[in-house]
């Protein structure tokens, strides 16, 4: 079984693209060569796109590779296949790594143990429950990346297949 999804990477400093070339190339077995051009939402940053094909868990292999970048932004998405659900990883410099659970129609499903601690941390007092779901719907990183996807919009995406 495969699966296929898009890497964005919405903001990079030119320094790091060719590291960013090397670290997908790495996961995907195959030499990569992005598209890169300048991001206009954040001045001497470059963006990239391109949709891949794969071996379920390649985003979460995607987004391990590159996540230990502090001054990049970056997506990853899965769609859901017959053997695994679809996911979307989100990363920021200032909030990290988010991780979520997709289903067929791209809806974020949040597992049993997330709801419960949420409810708990709310019923503690901890925090606020509208922000605790905001939180497990990714919300925070979709604010920070929103500025980023709409500079994006008509950028080129090329296909980009796993070797086997």
């Amino acid at each position: 079984m495969t699966t296929r999804g898009v890497l964005y990477v919405h903001s990079a400093p030119r320094a790091l693209c060719p590291h960013v070339e090397w670290a997908v190339a790495g996961v995907l077995g195959a030499r990569v060569n992005l598209d890169w051009i300048r991001q206009p939402a954040s001045p001497g940053t470059w963006r990239a796109e391109f949709s891949w094909q794969g071996d379920p868990g390649t985003a979460s292999k995607l987004a391990s590779a590159l996540r230990g970048w502090h001054l990049l932004r970056f997506e990853v998405t899965a769609e859901p296949c017959p053997t695994a659900e679809g996911e979307r990883y989100s990363s920021t410099p200032e909030l990290g790594i988010f991780h979520a659970v997709t289903g067929m129609h791209g809806d974020i499903l949040i597992p049993e143990d997330r709801l419960r601690a949420a409810l708990a941390r709310a019923g503690r007092g901890e925090s606020e429950l509208a922000a605790e779901i905001s939180k497990l719907l990714g919300k925070p990183w979709d604010d920070e990346l929103e500025p980023f996807r709409y500079a994006g919009e008509g950028a080129p995406v090329r296909w980009l297949h796993q070797v086997v």
